[in-house]
């Protein structure tokens, strides 16, 4: 898709969003313990690191010599 496509695409789903949330504010507002708490495991399912134990230590990789 073209850059053009791509940023309307973004400005209907923000304007989308934007009303969806407005509309149902009061469910929103109602439940946001619950939806926290479900943003904790979806943050930790979709942060992308990569798995644990990615970051490695940098003792553990020889110096190269440059």
């Amino acid at each position: 898709m073209s850059r053009r496509v791509k940023v309307a695409l973004l400005m209907v789903a923000a304007i989308g969003g934007f009303f969806l949330l407005r509309e149902h504010w009061d469910h929103v507002a109602g439940n946001w313990v619950y939806l926290l708490l479900l943003a904790c495991p979806l943050m930790h399912l979709f942060h992308g690191h990569g798995g644990h134990g990615g970051h490695g230590n940098p003792a553990d990789k020889p110096a190269s010599r440059e």
